[in-house]
């Protein structure tokens, strides 16, 4: 039966997917510059590896309105029509194959407006998910002076910069509106890190990491032990467990059990209302979802910047850390998850 591949992400609580084939690269959202005269759906531009990309706010396009932007906010870069450009989303989820016979596509409600484009072509059923699929072209379509953004004709303002307001004068708002300065401290590294020519960067020895957010700590996860990150919905409590084990998640139908590593870091345990992400763990043939307050970036670290746990650090439990790492004016410390849920006693398929 034929099928195809599709990047299923989420937007304003929704569920969206385009085709795989479109997607060049995912990042996590930088700091944006914006651009004289742009239409107002076309937030803004960066310098990705010396060539400017035009970044489109979904939301905008799909008529939700301009949203505060956040640290989990990525940026999915599309090639359509030989253009590049971004497309703002709040989470990217995974990917999945769509079989054609899963996929509503007339759904017109038998209605037809002249001159308005349908950027919805196909609706699927994914088991208890319903994912509205996005065609890129038509994001393009009606989208005024984009092939001067994505040519790079139009020069930027070297006055417009993150203190300029994005969008149509009546819809002027700050991309760092009620930001905190650790928050646009990392909107900027993010947009500087993606600057940097690529032949200038030396991956060699080097490990991708996800920055996540524990009770205000910042820990480093290696992603080659990390499947995906997921919002936390309905959690079934487990009886007669460890206070540890937070409950049991359906991940599109796979039983998913919660963790909360905490206690193994000497931090005090959270509190399940306040969290909202899961971090999806894969050591062997375990499987976990760790509970996160964010998912603040991702970064490359070299083995040769890793530095022993400082002793000011040392409240939180080094046994199960792999060592610091700077990370703007902070440090970081790794986590080595495969010995925190081999070694920790946090065995989740183990009788209680």
């Amino acid at each position: 039966m034929e099928y195809k591949q599709y990047i299923i992400f989420s937007l304003n609580a929704s569920l969206y997917g385009v085709e795989a084939f479109s997607v060049q690269e995912i990042f996590f959202l930088p700091e944006l510059t914006p651009i004289v005269e742009a239409p107002p759906e076309m937030v803004g531009v960066l310098n990705l590896r010396g060539e400017i990309l035009p970044v489109m706010d979904l939301h905008y396009r799909l008529g939700y309105g301009f949203p505060e932007y956040r640290l989990t906010d990525s940026v999915i870069v599309l090639v359509c029509q030989g253009f590049r450009f971004g497309i703002i989303v709040n989470e990217v989820h995974d990917v999945q194959k769509i079989y054609t016979n899963a996929i509503a596509a007339d759904f017109s409600y038998k209605r037809k407006i002249a001159n308005q484009p349908h950027f919805v072509t196909g609706i699927a059923n994914l088991e208890a998910d319903i994912v509205m699929l996005l065609n890129p072209e038509r994001l393009l379509q009606s989208t005024e002076q984009i092939e001067t953004l994505i040519t790079g004709k139009t020069s930027l303002n070297p006055e417009t910069k993150a203190d300029i307001a994005f969008g149509s004068p009546k819809e002027r708002r700050l991309f760092f509106s009620n930001k905190t300065s650790e928050e646009i401290a990392i909107f900027q590294e993010r947009a500087e890190n993606l600057r940097r020519q690529a032949e200038n960067q030396d991956f060699t020895g080097s490990r991708p990491m996800a920055v996540i957010n524990l009770n205000g700590e910042y820990f480093g996860v290696d992603l080659g032990n990390v499947r995906e990150f997921t919002d936390i919905r309905k959690v079934t409590p487990i009886p007669c467990c460890p206070a540890y084990i937070v409950g049991n998640m359906n991940l599109r139908g796979e039983i998913l059990t919660l963790i909360d590593i905490r206690g193994v870091l000497n931090l005090p345990l959270g509190n399940l209302e306040n969290t909202a992400k899961a971090m999806v763990a894969c050591i062997d043939d375990l499987v976990a979802g760790l509970i996160v307050d964010e998912v603040l970036d991702v970064m490359y670290l070299h083995l040769t910047e890793m530095m022993p746990v400082p002793a000011a650090a040392r409240s939180v439990n080094e046994e199960y850390l792999r060592g610091t790492v700077a990370y703007g004016e902070k440090m970081i410390a790794i986590l080595d998850l495969p010995k925190i849920l081999m070694q920790a006693g946090l065995m989740v398929d183990e009788e209680v």
